[in-house]
């Protein structure tokens, strides 16, 4: 489906959703760091979701995937439906947000935009707050991984390490990528992976919305990243990469792809490669 067909951009302004409020087929879904923003002010009509529920929440990897079952049980039960148009948002400039969205491509469903800069934004441009909670309405909502694409696993990665047109950006800080801190069993980075920390392709004058996306290009050729490549997001959980994959999808990357398992699979393993 073309994003002609959808209700708003990928990247909506917080002006542009409020003219949208009404619409009955969009689903707003306030995915924060924190529980206690939702209850402190949302948006108008959005429903409140546990970020720990895009999780897997255990095995070697908890920060996984779901299962398609597990996924059905949780976008049955925001109400998702095939005609829904979902906008997500969070309290910390989209890490949550995106790793919501991410998931929503890898079940296919592609209606779906990002509240550019989240609550902070809404705020700023001083539109109506609300505090009470808005119950979903459920649905019933078959998930499968019709986009696997959008996921690379471990196996995968380690092999097509060096191929050309292929590239991986770590979103993690400065610090975790060179080894300095970390709280895995190996610390580092995956060989070849470059370093762009998640936040600093946010603007912290705007109300923590996407930079400037010439500048953001810009800064992501220098480091060898470029819009025809094949682009590998992660951190340490696939959160912070969340927002990563988002920006790259909103600057033209069309071969976004995103690695859930991130340096809490790789980094406790003997089996992986690692640069210091």
């Amino acid at each position: 489906m073309s994003s002609e067909d959808n209700l708003l951009p990928l990247i909506v302004e917080p002006e542009q959703l409020a003219r949208h409020l009404d619409e009955p087929q969009l689903l707003i879904i306030d995915v924060p760091l924190k529980a206690e923003s939702y209850a402190n002010g949302h948006v108008p009509g959005a429903i409140y979701l546990d970020h720990r529920r895009l999780l897997s929440g255990t095995g070697e990897v908890p920060c996984d995937v779901p299962d398609e079952a597990a996924l059905s049980a949780l976008f049955s039960s925001l109400g998702l439906t095939r005609d829904t148009h979902v906008v997500a948002y969070d309290d910390e400039g989209g890490g949550w947000a995106g790793r919501l969205l991410w998931t929503l491509e890898l079940i296919g469903h592609q209606r779906y935009s990002y509240l550019n800069g989240g609550i902070h934004a809404w705020r700023e441009a001083g539109l109506e707050i609300s505090t009470t909670d808005h119950p979903s309405h459920p649905s019933d909502y078959e998930a499968e991984f019709l986009r696997p694409e959008t996921r690379i696993d471990r196996e995968e990665l380690q092999e097509r390490l060096g191929e050309k047109g292929f590239a991986i950006w770590d979103a993690r800080s400065r610090e975790e990528y060179e080894g300095l801190k970390g709280q895995n069993k190996h610390l580092g980075h995956i060989p070849g992976a470059v370093n762009m920390e998640w936040t600093s392709a946010m603007d912290r004058t705007r109300a923590l919305r996407i930079r400037d996306y010439a500048e953001l290009i810009t800064e992501l050729e220098a480091l060898g990243l470029t819009p025809d490549m094949e682009v590998v997001t992660h951190c340490q959980s696939h959160h912070r990469s969340g927002f990563t994959w988002l920006v790259g999808k909103a600057l033209g990357f069309e071969k976004m792809r995103a690695y859930p398992g991130s340096w809490k699979e790789w980094g406790n393993r003997d089996d992986t490669p690692i640069e210091r």
